[in-house]
């Protein structure tokens, strides 16, 4: 079990070559972008391609390839209340609100926001625009994660509670037709647990819910101690078999992937077992499959998976995918000091957070080490994100961070960018990094025409101070769409 915490403040616990790639003279090009390297050449953003010289007759120019900025389109949204876009995260760091957007079987986009009177969820049209007035969750506190489905939408949320800590509690809430069908609070005095914060991941198969966040105990044996809990919820609001009450240690990051058939495939970062580990149908015993040893005391695995660190995405064979901010194993082993023998102690190989993906044969096997995109030690990487991007593909993208400083695992400095890079599913980069103007602040989805879309904050990010004070606030959404034609 986890040590208490007060939710995303400062004191969480004491525990604590870059090589430039000539390209040969034709470049192979996929999806009409060209291959760039593999996982093990970090490729820089001026390499350059040369070209072959010849009597014959010069052949009629190919059209130029379009890059991922090319295929990028943003339209704007106006909202009905302000969005507080900033969020205190561990050491007060910087993060973007979560604003999540999600694709109905019928098309359907809808967006999650939240604001001073609830959580707003916005219908969109294909194209981006809004499509009539903002359904209104009154006294919801967060967006852990949104369903759209043909006939309304489910969302992941707080709302008031009473308990000895004076918490909001986990709750699923699901709109029909437009009227709320049900509230179904996922902890609560008969479980022992609260959740000040969800952190949390929201997924449906068809036939069920599976809601995956963060628990405060609340009594019991883990009175005080921070944990996970999985749940399943039918489509009318029953609490299914499955899941756990008490799952990961201080969990640091949530993924969650909805499966047909059985357990969801889950991860989740450990400060106890230290690092990221597979919680497929089983918690996180003291046996997970550990995907990565990271030094995962509250804050040093680089965030949540809902706000700075990616999801979990399947290829059509089977094979998973992840994202998220490493700072990498200098060395680990089990804690000596530690009675129980759960424990580990590993030191970092880096002070910052490079951008690591990691793969999954099965729900519950590691595929091989993570690859890593990026590797400047003097860089921090924030906010990973991981989307498919076709059948074959995934979109990667963060943000970058020059001259850091960085204290417990934390980092502020200057904002250079958000990157995107595409991959295939062996980790093999198939262009360079391309910064663009849009950010990602939530779960991107997936249109009908296997586009992209999200929503977020349009401000500049700042990463130079910690955040102090108010929020700042916007009346405006960006939405932006990606086209993987």
């Amino acid at each position: 079990m986890g040590r208490r915490r007060t939710a995303k403040t400062a004191k969480h616990g004491d525990r604590g070559p870059r090589r430039r790639l000539a390209l040969t003279a034709v470049c192979a090009a996929l999806a009409g972008l060209a291959v760039y390297g593999t996982a093990s050449a970090m490729v820089s953003d001026d390499a350059t391609t040369t070209t072959a010289t010849t009597s014959a007759p010069a052949a009629p120019a190919a059209p130029a390839a379009r890059t991922l900025a090319d295929r990028l389109t943003l339209t704007s949204v106006t909202l009905s209340k302000k969005l507080a876009y900033l969020t205190p995260g561990y050491n007060n760091v910087r993060e973007w609100t979560r604003v999540d957007t999600a694709v109905a079987p019928n098309g359907t986009v809808r967006v999650a926001s939240p604001a001073a009177d609830g959580i707003h969820v916005t219908t969109l049209t294909a194209a981006g625009k809004r499509a009539g007035a903002d359904t209104v969750v009154k006294g919801a506190k967060e967006v852990g994660g949104l369903i759209s489905l043909n006939d309304g939408f489910a969302l992941l949320t707080r709302v008031p509670d009473s308990n000895k800590w004076g918490e909001t509690a986990a709750a699923l809430i699901r709109y029909k037709n437009g009227t709320r069908a049900f509230t179904r609070k996922l902890t609560g005095t008969a479980t022992h647990d609260t959740a000040p914060l969800l952190d949390g991941q929201l997924k449906w198969n068809g036939s069920k819910f599976g809601a995956y966040f963060v628990v405060h105990g609340a009594g019991g044996p883990a009175d005080g101690h921070y944990g996970d809990k999985l749940t399943y919820i039918g489509a009318t609001g029953k609490k299914l078999s499955g899941g756990w009450d008490w799952g990961c240690s201080h969990n640091e990051g949530i993924a969650l992937y909805p499966e047909k058939t059985g357990a969801f495939t889950s991860l989740c970062h450990d400060d106890w077992r230290s690092g990221l580990l597979v919680s497929t149908g089983i918690g996180a015993p003291d046996d997970a499959p550990v995907v990565q040893r990271e030094q995962c005391w509250a804050g040093y695995c680089g965030g949540t998976y809902a706000g700075r660190t990616g999801s979990i995405v399947k290829s059509s064979t089977g094979r998973y995918a992840t994202a998220f901010a490493s700072r990498g194993a200098a060395s680990a082993k089990k804690n000596p000091d530690d009675a129980s023998g759960r424990g580990w102690t590993v030191t970092p190989r880096w002070k910052t957070h490079q951008v690591a993906v990691a793969f999954l044969k099965n729900r519950t096997t590691v595929s091989g080490k993570p690859v890593y995109l990026t590797s400047a030690a003097g860089t921090e990487h924030v906010n990973v994100r991981i989307a498919p991007y076709g059948k074959t593909k995934l979109l990667v993208s963060w943000e970058s961070i020059k001259n850091p400083t960085c204290a417990a695992g934390t980092c502020t400095g200057t904002f250079t960018g958000t990157h995107l890079r595409l991959i295939d599913y062996k980790g093999t980069f198939l262009t360079k990094d391309k910064v663009v103007k849009a950010r990602i602040a939530g779960d991107i989805a997936v249109l009908a025409d296997g586009d992209l879309t999200w929503a977020y904050a349009p401000a500049t990010p700042d990463y130079r101070t910690a955040l102090s004070g108010s929020s700042p606030t916007t009346a405006t959404l960006s939405v932006a769409r990606l086209d993987v034609s």
